[in-house]
């Protein structure tokens, strides 16, 4: 995904620099038109095209001690390379909608239920249809899960950049952390009590179709479907109901080196870091010199939910044709995977 514009510090020069590296000014300064944000129908899809899913409260085992140690990167690897194997996924694509489709298997495959949350908004490219999928998971047997069991968000775009000029797959920009999330949710499956406090958010819209904007701006562009997500947590009353978001991006370079954004929330940052240190792979996790537009900082800023960036800025083939599964490796999602999950079982068992 294409996420991180770094935000500069100096808040008169956010609109001119939102952005992303240099790459990015050459995309293109189209005037971006006003978002118009015009709900359209909202479908909740239980697992199994549509019958209960069959766990209950009491499984039959009881859930792993070690649940860190069930993630498997070369099943999230697998579920990277089936999004990448569709080709470009831009927003509003017959190709995204394949790609939701193989997201809404996968999590229903798992015992969690699925809500598209489906919006359009106003882009430099005229009106788009976004579609984010919110999965949840019920502790019961009760379907639809309910929506108030949740107190944190783990998330991920996975939509890929529109270019004209390059076939764009983003194997790591995109596939790396969607391919991530749907391991997740198999994990966290087995432990229904853990996983019914987890709301996993795939975003739409996260790339800009010109050039990313600050957040205030009168006129956005990129971060589409989780600046919708965020408004409507506040519109359903629903956001102070979670304490923390974690948000992955670009999380499978070989050469693994997560950057955190130097204003992340110390509590989160701390606990991630301390959890990496724990597993043994904390060189892998450092900070990044500049603060990092992402996701995470519509859930922030317009939701208030103290949320982290979990991604790999120092990523050579980003928004380059290079970004192919050839440069992203099992080994890497695994470790953000277990890395995360360490997390969770320490902060969602106080």
């Amino acid at each position: 995904m294409a996420r991180f514009r770094c935000l500069t510090l100096v808040a008169a020069v956010v609109a001119l620099s939102a952005c992303k590296p240099a790459p990015k000014a050459a995309e293109g300064t189209a005037p971006v038109e006003q978002e118009s944000e015009r709900p359209t129908a909202i479908s909740v899809i239980k697992s199994n095209g549509g019958a209960p899913a069959s766990h209950s409260a009491a499984p039959a085992v009881p859930p792993p001690a070690e649940i860190w140690k069930e993630f498997s990167g070369d099943k999230a690897f697998a579920e990277a390379r089936a999004q990448v194997e569709i080709g470009p996924r831009p927003a509003g694509t017959p190709e995204l909608e394949k790609a939701r489709v193989l997201i809404e298997e996968s999590l229903h495959k798992s015992g969690w239920d699925t809500e598209r949350q489906a919006f359009t908004a106003d882009t430099p490219h005229g009106p788009i249809q976004f579609v984010n999928i919110i999965a949840r998971f019920s502790a019961t047997g009760a379907h639809p899960a309910p929506r108030n069991t949740q107190h944190a968000i783990v998330c991920s775009h996975y939509d890929t950049k529109r270019f004209s000029t390059i076939k764009f797959v983003g194997a790591s920009d995109g596939a790396s952390s969607t391919g991530a999330l749907l391991e997740l949710a198999r994990v966290l499956a087995l432990d229904p009590a853990m996983a019914s406090q987890l709301e996993l958010v795939f975003f739409d819209g996260e790339e800009a179709f010109v050039q990313f904007t600050d957040p205030d701006d009168p006129k956005p562009d990129g971060l589409y479907g989780s600046r919708y997500y965020a408004r409507t947590l506040m519109s359903e009353g629903r956001a102070p109901q979670f304490k923390f978001g974690i948000l992955w991006d670009m999380i499978g370079d070989r050469d693994l080196t997560i950057t955190l954004p130097p204003d992340s929330p110390k509590d989160l940052a701390s606990g991630i870091l301390k959890s990496a240190d724990a597993l043994g792979v904390r060189s892998n996790f450092g900070y990044f010199s500049r603060t990092i537009l992402d996701d995470h900082v519509e859930l922030r800023h317009r939701a208030r939910i103290p949320s982290i960036d979990l991604i790999d800025f120092d990523y050579i083939y980003w928004h380059t044709a290079g970004d192919t599964l050839e440069h992203i490796a099992p080994e890497s999602l695994q470790k953000v995977g277990a890395v995360t999950l360490y997390y969770l079982r320490q902060a969602l068992a106080r």
